[in-house]
């Protein structure tokens, strides 16, 4: 490899494997000690859930790579076939260590605290015998166990559901001796089931709906022998197919579509690890698996099931103490927001500052009868969302409303659907973007009459209208009527919702269109800055980034001698710190409390630094194949203050960061041994929570 060659497939971290390797950080949260006890046990059911969605999504695609005979490795060089190789010992060795964790350090830990996960041996004769009542009266009545013979085959299975492979012994009321039947639980019961108080020994005491199903399941084969009885689930294939050049409607294609995720092709087995052998090699026949997918675990089948708890138990104690987001200066929550935007653009910066703004913003524009119009995307938002309720509100006060929403957001299709049909309803003008590419960018636009002229007023975010997660995740919002963003906000509206030309943007860079060529020459004039001997510096702040392109770029602009400063959550397909390549580039991921969601670049521009946000990662499918916007922060005040808040602070974090290795691996960043440890979203906590927003 040469030294300054910057398209060897050495030089590029696989997807994939990098995602595993965010899963593994995730994982290493459950495992700190310095977080609160309940806190972590919620870490270890998000490794779960994102191992879960990583097998649906991205094992379910290569797999169909594989069986399509695709060969086209990507920039790293590894065919589907040789990137599942490198997957499997990787994914079982992260699925030990979640159940380590749940075993040896988790459960002693709530058994400490008096929050019990009590098993079936360990059951005195009042919980049997409410264990027994529970059974009869709320599980047997929806249980239909199936014999295996041949009027009765293997059942179709849902995706990623409960089930039982029972062993038996002896014939049934037909003479039929089958052997094996399959038991599969309810999705209506709960899988986690608290005992009441009088047979408690401490109000938190939980048996799963496994162990109580375990332990009667031969009252559903009476006359009969069960031998064994071993849980085990299937992780299924859970991408969307829908070819939408060829169809006429969109949401009824996909409605026709969402029952199908439900039963794909199988992708993971799961069993528990007293499952012989016999019965395991039977499952993975009957799902058409090799052994390399089989996963023999030791406790429940479905550690995010262990979600659950964080909710029902009440100990403050155990969990992160309250913040109270901060509420905005003036009247931007009052009855005057229109005259405080005019007199001031208004930054947002959540989950320290409040999302209220937000709804207040919408919810005035719907009431106001000088408004005209409003216009939204809409990617995520839930079915009870308050900003939904606002503009069918809107609607039926006669105002034009007009909504994109996107139904193609992967697991959000269902609700979305919902959305659309209940916005039609009441009257609102519902689009569902553009066919071929999922409409990403945040946007709301008021159209208002202010005296004799039309004013235009704009939300730009880069996170989703959810007041959900508005209070877990980090993201920024910017409340502007500067004219020349909202004429550029008004143009993508007529472009998403008509029929026309790319239009000219003045401020917004939009993708499919600019964004990846303005990002591109924006490292480029960094790097010719830094040829010149003038000032040149890269921070960039993102979900994920492994466009081959910009990470060439990248590597050309370290090698101009450019500073690179990458704060990449997730997926990181650059490689740091290779001899001649990319000395100068430094990649941290910093994880917390709170999901780290902004998209923020900063260049230093020769001492006039330029800062955008956006909805938009360093992704091929966000250049390419999304509708996404990046938007600059011009006053200087909310410039200086989104580069100190979501760039500088986080280079400074020594509690919850990381730091990429030129292997792929990640190394804890911990602080000098005489001083403490720097948190940033605990600094952001201090300084914005409950202030007032400037």
């Amino acid at each position: 490899m040469l030294d300054n060659d910057v398209t060897e497939p050495e030089l590029f971290l696989n997807r994939e494997l990098s995602l595993l390797e965010f899963n593994r950080r995730v994982l290493a949260l459950a495992q700190d000690p310095a977080f609160p006890l309940l806190e972590r046990l919620r870490y270890l059911s998000i490794s779960s859930t994102n191992l879960d969605e990583f097998f649906e999504v991205r094992v379910g695609s290569l797999r169909q790579q594989v069986e399509l005979n695709v060969q086209a490795p990507g920039p790293d060089g590894l065919s589907a076939a040789e990137q599942l190789r490198q997957i499997a010992p990787r994914a079982h060795e992260l699925v030990e260590a979640q159940y380590r964790t749940l075993n040896d350090e988790l459960i002693p830990a709530l058994a400490a605290e008096n929050i019990h996960f009590l098993r079936r041996t360990h059951w005195d004769s009042a919980q049997q015998d409410w264990v027994r009542q529970y059974f009869r009266e709320q599980l047997q009545p929806v249980l239909s166990p199936i014999g295996l013979d041949p009027a009765h085959p293997f059942p179709r299975i849902l995706n990623k559901s409960l089930n039982f492979i029972v062993t038996l012994k002896g014939k049934d009321a037909f003479g039929r001796e089958s052997g094996r039947a399959v038991v599969q639980a309810p999705r209506s019961l709960p899988r986690l089931v608290r005992l009441p108080p009088e047979v408690s020994n401490g109000g938190n005491d939980f048996v799963l709906l496994s162990s109580i199903l375990h332990s009667h399941v031969d009252e559903l084969f009476q006359g009969m022998k069960v031998t064994g009885c071993y849980q085990f689930r299937l992780t299924r294939n859970s991408d969307l197919f829908v070819q939408e050049e060829e169809i006429d409607d969109l949401l009824n294609a996909l409605e026709g579509e969402l029952p199908q995720r439900n039963y794909g092709a199988g992708v993971r087995l799961e069993v528990a690890d007293n499952c012989p052998q016999e019965a395991a090699d039977f499952l993975l026949q009957q799902f058409h698996l090799d052994p390399e997918d089989l996963y023999q675990v030791t406790g429940l089948v479905n550690l995010n099931r262990l979600m659950a708890v964080y909710e029902l138990v009440d100990r403050p104690d155990l969990k992160f103490p309250p913040m109270v987001p901060a509420l905005p200066r003036g009247d931007a929550t009052g009855s005057g927001i229109f005259a405080a935007i005019r007199e001031q653009e208004l930054l947002l910066h959540h989950p320290y500052q409040s999302f209220m703004p937000v709804v207040e913003f919408l919810r005035q524009a719907a009431a106001d009868p000088r408004v005209l119009a409003i216009k939204q995307t809409l990617y995520r938002t839930g079915t009870r969302s308050p900003l939904v309720e606002t503009l069918i509100e809107a609607a039926q006060a006669g105002k034009e409303v007009t909504v994109v929403i996107e139904l193609r957001a992967r697991f959000d299709e269902a609700d979305n659907i919902e959305l659309a049909n209940r916005m039609q309803d009441a009257g609102v003008h519902v689009t569902y973007g553009v066919v071929g590419y999922k409409t990403h960018a945040k946007l709301a636009l008021v159209v208002r009459r202010d005296g004799d002229r039309i004013t235009r007023y704009a939300h730009l975010g880069t996170g989703n209208y959810h007041s959900g997660t508005a209070k877990a995740y980090t993201d920024l919002g910017l409340l502007t009527a500067d004219p020349v963003l909202t004429e550029d906000v008004h143009r993508i509206f007529l472009q998403l919702t008509g029929l026309g030309k790319v239009t000219k943007l003045r401020q917004l860079i939009q993708a499919p269109f600019r964004l990846h060529d303005a990002m591109l020459e924006k490292i480029e004039r960094e790097a010719k800055n830094a040829r010149s001997g003038k000032t040149a510096r890269i921070v960039a702040r993102m979900n994920s980034l492994n466009e081959t392109k910009i990470i060439q770029a990248l590597y050309e602009a370290s090698q101009a001698g450019v500073q690179i400063q990458l704060i990449v959550r997730g997926i990181c397909s650059l490689r740091p710190g290779v001899p001649g390549v990319s000395d100068h580039i430094e990649v941290r991921s910093v994880l917390g409390r709170f999901l780290e969601h902004s998209r923020v670049f900063y260049f230093e521009n020769d001492g006039d630094p330029e800062v955008f946000l956006s909805s938009a990662d360093w992704m091929p499918r966000n250049f390419f194949r999304r509708v996404e916007v990046a938007f600059p922060v011009r006053d200087a005040a909310l410039r200086d203050r989104v580069a100190e808040e979501s760039l500088f602070n986080y280079l400074r974090d020594t509690a919850t960061a990381w730091s990429l290795q030129p292997d792929g691996s990640y190394t804890r960043i911990r602080p000098a041994d005489d001083q403490a440890p720097y948190s940033a979203q605990e600094v952001l906590a201090a300084r914005l929570a409950g202030s007032t927003v400037g």
